[in-house]
C-alpha cells in the first residue's frame, strides 16, 4: 500500500526557566521528573483543544538516564503527568541535540503517517546527575586512539577549536558572549522570553518552598573587563572560561509537534513548519564544528544557501563554537539573524532539553517577522556531531 508522506507542524513550545546546576540553585531539591511533568502538563493547559487520547507518544530525552531521569522518561512523565495510560512514551538520548532528536524522530513518524499528534522535549538536571555520571568509557577509545583524551571533555573540545582557528581570539568569544547576555536582558525587559515559560514550584530544606518564573543563569551586568579577568579552567593561558560558555543548568523543555491537517482538524496552531532535518559526524575532538557539516547537507538537500534563511537560533554551548559556525558561513558576529534574544551562554544549556528552547524561540520569531520565510535551529553535540532543523514560517507574506 503506497504512503504518502504529510506535512508536520510545530504547534506550541514551553519551557521551565533554566536554574544553575549544584546545591543553591533553584531547582536543588527538586526532582528531575517532576520538571518535564510540569512542561507537559502546561502543553495540555494551553490547548485544551487537544483531546488527551490523540496524543500518540511521549518522546523525551535525557542525556544521563539515571535516577530520576531513568525509567524510560517519556513513558513515566506521560503517566505522571496524568495522561491516559493508553499514550505510550520513550526516552531518547543524542546528548545536546536529545530533544532535537526526540521532535525530528516524532516528526518521522507523523509524515510516515504513524503518529497525528506527538509531544517532544527533554530534561536535564545537571545538579542531580553530572555530564557523564556513571559512564565507562571502554577502553578502546584510547588504547586504540579512536579519539583524542580530549574528546570527553567538552571544555577541552572548545580549546581544541580555537587552536584550529587562531584568528577566534578570547577577546571574540568574551565579547560574542556579553552580547548574548545584554541580548537576553533586552529580550527580558521587552517581556519576550517569559510567554515560553511555566512557573515551577520548588522547595528548599532552608527556605522553604517558593516559585520558579524567570531564569536564573542570566548576568545583565556583565562587562568585557569582568570577562576578561575570568580564569581559564580547561588550559592553562587558554581561551574559554566561564563567561563565554554556557553553564551546568537544569530545566525542562516540551513542544506539541502533529500533521498539518491533524492541527488543522483540532485547531491547534502552527506556528511552524518542519522542511527538513539533518545529523551528521564530525571528529569527536572538535564537536563544536558539528553545526557546519549538518547546515551543509540540509542546505544542499533543499536547493537553498545561508541567504535563504532568515533567522538562526545556534546553541550557544560556547562562544568559539558559535563564531567557527558564522566564519563557516561568513556571518558576521553580530548579525542581527541569529539568536536576536541571545542564547545559551546567558539562558543557560541543560543538555537534553535545549533543542527545544531553541524551536520556541524561532516560532515565536515568526511570528513577529512576516518577512521571514526560513529559519534553523542547530546545535553542536558531545561525542563529535551536529543537528540542524530547517523550518518554514507559517506567517511568511512573499518579499525577504
Amino acid at each position: 500500500m503506497p504512503r504518502t508522506a504529510r506535512d508536520v507542524v510545530f504547534v506550541d513550545g514551553v519551557r521551565t526557566p533554566f536554574g544553575k546546576a549544584g546545591p543553591k540553585g533553584l531547582y536543588a531539591e527538586t526532582r528531575a521528573d517532576d520538571l518535564i511533568v510540569r512542561v507537559i502538563r502546561e502543553l495540555r493547559r494551553r490547548n485544551p483543544s487537544l483531546p488527551a487520547d490523540r496524543i500518540d507518544e511521549v518522546a523525551i530525552a535525557a542525556t544521563t538516564q539515571t535516577g530520576d531521569q531513568g525509567l524510560t522518561i517519556g513513558r513515566s512523565a506521560a503517566v505522571l503527568a496524568g495522561l491516559p495510560k493508553s499514550v505510550p512514551g520513550y526516552a531518547i538520548d543524542r546528548m545536546c541535540a536529545g530533544a532535537m532528536t526526540a521532535v525530528t524522530t516524532v516528526a518521522g513518524g507523523i509524515a510516515f503517517g504513524a503518529y497525528d499528534v506527538a509531544v517532544a522535549g527533554g530534561v536535564e538536571h545537571m545538579g542531580r546527575h553530572p555530564m557523564g555520571e556513571g559512564v565507562d568509557p571502554n577502553p578502546r577509545f584510547l588504547a586504540e586512539k579512536l579519539v583524542d583524551p580530549s574528546a570527553l571533555v567538552m571544555g577541552s573540545t572548545a580549546e581544541n577549536l580555537h587552536d584550529r582557528f587562531p584568528h577566534i581570539t578570547r577577546e571574540r568569544a568574551d565579547a560574542y558572549a556579553l552580547r548574548s547576555q545584554q541580548k537576553v536582558a533586552a529580550a527580558y525587559e521587552a517581556g519576550k522570553i517569559q510567554p515560553d515559560l511555566v512557573p515551577m514550584a520548588i522547595r528548599s530544606q532552608e527556605k522553604g518552598y517558593g516559585l520558579a518564573t524567570a531564569d536564573e543563569p542570566p548576568r545583565p551586568d556583565t562587562t568585557l573587563e569582568g570577562l576578561a579577568g575570568l580564569k581559564t579552567p580547561f588550559r592553562p593561558h587558554g581561551h574559554v572560561t566561564a563567561g563565554n560558555a554556557a553553564g551546568l543548568n537544569d530545566g525542562a523543555t516540551g513542544c506539541i509537534v502533529a500533521a498539518e491537517d491533524v492541527a488543522a482538524e483540532l485547531g491547534l496552531p502552527v506556528r511552524m513548519r518542519l522542511v527538513d532535518y539533518a545529523f551528521a559526524g564530525v571528529e569527536p575532538e572538535v564537536m563544536g564544528v558539528g553545526p557546519v557539516p549538518a547546515t551543509e547537507k540540509l542546505l544542499a538537500r533543499n536547493s537553498i544557501t545561508m541567504d535563504d534563511i532568515g533567522l538562526i537560533e545556534i546553541n550557544e554551548a560556547f562562544a568559539v563554537q558559535v563564531i567557527a559556525f558564522l566564519d563557516h558561513f561568513k556571518i558576521a558576529d553580530d548579525d542581527r539573524r541569529v539568536n536576536p534574544w541571545g542564547g545559551a551562554i546567558a539562558l543557560g544549556h541543560p543538555l537534553a532539553s535545549s533543542g527545544v528552547r531553541l524551536m520556541m524561540q524561532l516560532a515565536r520569531q515568526f511570528a513577529e517577522r512576516p518577512d521571514v520565510r526560513f529559519g534553523l535551529t542547530t546545535m553542536c553535540v558531545g561525542m563529535g556531531m551536529g543537528g540542524t532543523v530547517l523550518w518554514e514560517n507559517p506567517n511568511f507574506e512573499g518579499g525577504k
